[in-house]
C-alpha cells in the first residue's frame, strides 16, 4: 500500500510533492520586521528535510498588526528579504507560503509605541490586559486593502501561495465572535455581518493577486471560548470562505485566551483532527489538520481515515527537521519527537527570545552549529545516561569521536523517566527512547549498571571526560524528615514508594505539583473506562467528569512562597494550576513546615501554627548536585566538563542544551 504521507496534492493550480505542511509559527527571528539570515537558515534546513509545504509567518499587513520580531510584509522595503526567504525554501525542495495576519486586540501597546491596539469593539484582552479602541468604518476598509497589498508583495517576492490567519483570537476572528464584536453596523450583529470582514479580505486578496494564485485560510474549528462562536458557526464560516475564493483551509483550534490546552504534552496526539474532518465533509477544497501531530503513524491515520487531506506538523519539525525524510526512507524510528513542553518554542516568545527547542538544541542555531568532523578522534567517556549525558554523547559522536556512556542504573533516561511519570507527561519517556536510539545510530557504546570511580578512571584514562552524574533530592532540615512515613517525590514518581490516603507534599514547585497530580489521578477512571461508560450510557456526562477527576485521596501542597509551580514555563504552568484545582488538591501557600510528626506535620501560616494529619509526607524541596568525580578527574589531569544537574540543578531544557554544547565543543 502506498504511503499517504507522500502522495502529491494540489492546492488550486499548485502541486505539492507530499502531504506534510509546516504551519506558520512566530519564531521571533526578524529584526525590525526584516527577514534575517537567522530565519532563512532555520527554514532552509526544514525545506531540505523533505517537507512538502512551508508556511512562514505570521507576516504583518500594517504597523498595528505585529511586533518588530514578526516578518514584515507591510511595505515594499520588505520584499528583498522576503524574496531571499522564499528562494531558500524553494531551493530546499519545498513549496513556500506566507501567512498574513493582523493581531488586533492581541497586540500590546508595548509594540505600538504606547498606542492602543485596534479591534472591532473596545473589549478588554485577557492576554494583554489592555483595552483596544474600536475601528472606524474607513479604517476597516483600509485594513482590507492592506491585506490585499501584502498578498501582492508576497507574490512578487516569489512565494507560491498566501495564507490568511482568520482564527486564534486575532483581528479577523475577533470580528467573527460575539464575545469581541459588539458593533451595530454592517460588520456586527448577525453571523452574516460578523463574517463580512474576513470574507471581504479573502475576496479582495483574490482580486489583487489573481484567481490562479493559491490562497489558504487558517481558521478555527472551535474557538473553545465560553460564549464564543462555536463549531457550527465556524463551519458555516468555512463554507463561506471557500465560496469567497479560498483554495484550501487549515484548521486550528482555540484562542490564546481559551482554557483548553492546545499544544502542550498533555494534549493527546492528533486529538483536534475531528474538527478538520467536520469541515472537510462540508467543503470541496483540501483541508489541513493541525495541532499535536508529531509522529508519522498519527499523520498517516488521519489521512487514511479521511480526517484531512494534509497534516500540519509544526513543533515536530522544530524538534526534527528530517522528520519527513526519515519517514519516507523507513527510518522513522530515528525521529526525535516533540515532547510538547513549549519551553523553547513558545515560552521563548514571552521572553522576547528567538525560538529554540528542548529536543533539538540546534534549532535556532543552524548556521552556528554544523557538525564538522574532527581531524583527531578522541576517546570520550560520559558518566551518566540522563538527558545531559545522552545529548553530549550524540553531539560528540556526530563529530567523529569515540564515545562510551557509563550509567549506574539499569536503564538510560535519568530524570526524563521521572518527568514522564505524571499523567499527560509520557512524551518525555518517548524522548528517552528516541535518544537511546540516537546513541545506537552514532555508535555510542553504552554500559549499564556501572559505577565509575577513581580506580576506573586511573585504568581507562579517557582523552576527555564528561560528568553528567545528575543530582539528588534535598532532605530539608526539618525534624522528622527521616521518619518512615516520609518519601521523596522522586520515589513516588519512580513508583518505588506508595502513598497513603491523606498526603502532604512539601514543596510546590514543578516537581511537587507533578507529584501531587500523579497521586490525585491514581484511583480515577482511565480514558478507555470513561469511553466505555459514555458510549453505553452507563453514567451521565456530569458523573463521568466526577469519576475522571475524583479519587479517594486528600492531597495538600505546602509551599513557602505565594506561588505554586513558579518554575514551570509559562506555556505549561496555567494548565497545571488548572488541574490542581480540578483534582481538588489543597494548596497551603506562604506556609513553613516546622516539624514532621508521627501523625502528620506542623506548619506556620499567617502567624498561626497548625497541625495537618496525614498518612504520608512527600518531600519535593529541590535538587542538589551530585558530582563526586570532578576532583578525581582534576587529580588525574583528565580534561573534564561538568554538565546538567551535576553542575547546577536546572530544567531538562538546560540539561539538553548544556550536554549538546559540551559534546560539540570537543575538537
Amino acid at each position: 500500500m502506498s504511503d499517504p504521507l507522500f502522495q502529491p496534492i494540489r492546492i488550486g493550480a499548485l502541486e505539492i510533492a507530499n502531504r506534510i505542511a509546516m504551519p506558520a509559527m512566530h519564531l521571533n527571528m526578524c529584526k525590525n520586521f526584516q527577514v534575517t539570515d537567522h530565519l532563512i537558515d532555520f527554514y532552509r534546513e526544514r525545506a531540505l528535510g523533505g517537507v512538502g509545504l512551508i508556511c512562514v509567518g505570521y507576516a504583518t499587513v500594517d504597523e498595528y498588526s505585529g511586533s518588530p520580531g514578526n516578518i514584515g510584509c507591510h511595505t515594499d522595503d520588505h520584499i528583498p528579504g522576503l524574496s531571499q526567504l522564499a528562494l531558500a525554501i524553494r531551493e530546499g525542495g519545498a513549496r513556500a507560503a506566507i501567512q498574513l495576519n493582523h493581531a488586533g486586540r492581541y497586540n500590546p501597546s508595548f509594540f505600538l509605541a504606547g498606542k492602543q491596539a485596534v479591534a472591532p469593539s473596545a473589549v478588554p484582552s485577557r492576554l494583554t490586559r489592555e483595552t483596544p479602541r474600536e475601528l472606524e468604518s474607513a479604517e476597516i476598509a483600509a485594513i482590507i486593502e492592506r491585506f490585499a497589498e501584502a498578498a501582492e508583495r508576497a507574490k512578487k517576492a516569489g512565494f507560491d501561495l498566501v495564507e490568511i490567519l482568520a482564527g486564534t483570537g486575532y483581528l479577523i476572528s475577533s470580528f467573527l465572535s460575539p464575545l469581541t464584536n459588539r458593533r451595530k453596523d454592517e460588520y456586527g450583529g448577525s453571523l452574516e455581518n460578523r463574517m463580512r470582514f474576513g470574507l471581504e479580505i479573502v475576496g479582495r486578496v483574490k482580486e489583487r493577486v489573481g484567481h490562479d494564485f493559491p490562497l489558504v485560510v487558517r481558521v478555527n474549528g472551535n474557538d473553545f471560548m465560553e460564549g464564543g462562536i462555536g463549531r457550527e458557526d465556524l463551519q458555516t464560516f468555512a463554507v463561506a470562505l471557500v465560496a469567497a475564493g479560498a483554495d484550501a483551509l487549515c484548521i486550528n483550534v482555540g484562542w490564546h485566551e481559551a482554557a483548553v490546552p492546545q499544544i502542550v504534552t498533555k494534549v493527546p496526539r492528533g486529538v483536534f483532527a475531528y474538527l478538520a474532518r467536520e469541515i472537510r465533509n462540508k467543503v470541496s477544497v483540501p483541508v489541513i489538520a493541525s495541532h499535536r501531530i508529531n509522529d508519522p503513524a498519527t499523520a498517516r491515520h488521519l489521512l487514511r481515515e479521511g480526517f484531512c487531506d494534509m497534516v500540519a506538523i509544526g513543533r515536530g519539525l522544530i524538534a526534527d527537521p528530517l522528520f519527513p525524510q526519515k519517514a519516507r526512507e523507513g527510518r522513522e524510528d530515528l525521529i526525535v519527537h516533540c515532547v510538547g513542553c513549549g519551553q523553547g518554542c513558545f515560552d521563548n516568545i514571552f521572553k522576547m527570545k528567538a525560538v529554540e527547542c528542548l529536543c533539538n538544541p540546534r534549532a535556532g542555531h543552524e548556521k552556528d552549529d554544523v557538525a564538522e568532523r574532527t581531524a583527531v578522534p578522541q576517546d570520550v567517556l560520559v558518566v551518566g545516561g540522563g538527558a545531559a549525558g545522552m545529548y553530549a554523547a550524540v553531539a560528540a559522536a556526530q563529530r567523529g569521536h569515540r564515545l562510551t556512556i557509563h550509567e549506574r542504573s539499569m536503564r538510560l533516561g535519568g530524570q526524563l523517566r521521572l518527568a514522564g511519570a505524571p499523567p499527560g507527561r509520557g512524551e518525555f519517556l518517548i524522548l528517552a527512547e528516541d535518544l537511546e536510539r540516537q546513541l545506537a545510530e552514532y555508535g555510542v557504546r553504552v554500559v549499564l549498571n556501572s559505577c565509575v570511580d577513581k580506580v576506573f578512571l586511573e585504568r581507562e584514562r579517557p582523552d576527555t571526560l564528561i560528568l553528567a552524574t545528575g543530582g539528588e533530592p534535598i532532605v530539608p532540615n526539618i525534624a522528622g524528615a527521616d521518619a518512615p512515613q516520609v518519601a521523596q517525590a522522586w520515589e513516588i514518581l519512580a513508583g518505588s514508594r506508595q502513598a497513603g490516603r491523606r498526603v502532604a507534599v512539601i514543596g510546590g514547585g514543578a516537581v511537587g505539583v507533578e507529584t501531587a497530580l500523579l497521586l490525585a489521578e491514581e484511583g480515577t477512571l482511565s480514558g478507555d473506562e470513561l469511553k466505555f461508560l459514555l458510549v453505553n450510557g452507563a453514567e451521565s456526562p456530569e458523573s463521568l467528569y466526577q469519576l475522571a477527576t475524583a479519587s479517594n485521596r486528600e492531597i495538600f501542597l505546602i509551599e513557602m512562597t505565594d506561588k505554586l509551580g513558579a518554575n514551570f514555563g509559562k506555556t505549561t504552568r496555567w494548565g497545571m494550576l488548572q488541574d490542581v484545582e480540578r483534582y481538588g488538591i489543597v494548596p497551603r501557600l506562604v506556609a513553613k513546615v516546622l516539624e514532621i510528626t508521627d501523625n502528620g506535620l506542623r506548619f506556620e501560616q499567617d502567624g498561626r501554627i497548625e497541625e495537618l494529619l496525614v498518612d504520608t509526607v512527600v518531600l519535593a524541596v529541590g535538587t542538589r548536585a551530585s558530582n563526586p568525580l570532578q576532583q578525581v578527574a582534576a587529580d588525574l589531569s583528565i580534561p573534564c566538563q561538568v554538565i546538567g544537574d551535576a553542575g547546577t540543578p536546572g530544567t531538562v531544557f538546560e540539561a539538553s542544551h548544556q550536554g549538546f554544547r559540551a559534546g560539540r565543543s570537543i575538537l
